[in-house]
């Protein structure tokens, strides 16, 4: 796996590597972009970062799902605060890749046990949820930006 680009703008504001994880380990919901026909597609999903991946688990029949087996680019925004001075962010670019069965039914796959795992933890109360209905994605980012006006 290649490291992500470094940033170029903003560095005076940019997060550090840990700052990025300590806050995407806080924070729970992302937006996710997509690259639909009709322009491009935004929606809010649950994510787990393990440090060097994003891993997004999403309905199979989903727009977003559609878009993502034409076009795997995607961008991730994950940010936080109220006011101008309190805002942060971190913001993810590549192309996301499935792992395991479309949809998800519960093969053996030691790939996912973490991931389900900790996902469960974060989100379920500990109890993995396979419905039949969702599939796993995951991102590797080419790119990352992050942001925190706190540093200002």
């Amino acid at each position: 796996m290649t490291a992500p680009k470094p940033q170029r703008r903003a560095r005076k504001i940019a997060m550090t590597p840990e700052e990025v994880t300590a806050f995407l380990d806080a924070e729970r919901t992302c937006r996710v972009a997509t690259n639909g026909v009709n322009g491009p597609h935004a929606t809010p999903l649950w994510y787990l970062w393990d440090g060097e991946a994003l891993w997004l688990t999403s309905l199979s029949r989903s727009q977003r799902w559609v878009d993502l087996q034409r076009d795997p680019r995607i961008a991730v925004v994950v940010d936080a605060g109220h006011d101008y001075a309190e805002l942060r962010g971190v913001e993810l670019r590549g192309s996301v890749e499935v792992v395991g069965e479309v949809p998800r039914t519960g093969e053996p796959n030691p790939e996912l046990e973490r991931v389900e795992q900790a996902f469960a933890a974060r989100y379920t109360g500990g109890q993995v949820v396979i419905d039949g209905r969702h599939a796993w994605l995951r991102l590797r980012p080419e790119k990352i930006t992050s942001w925190d006006f706190r540093k200002m």
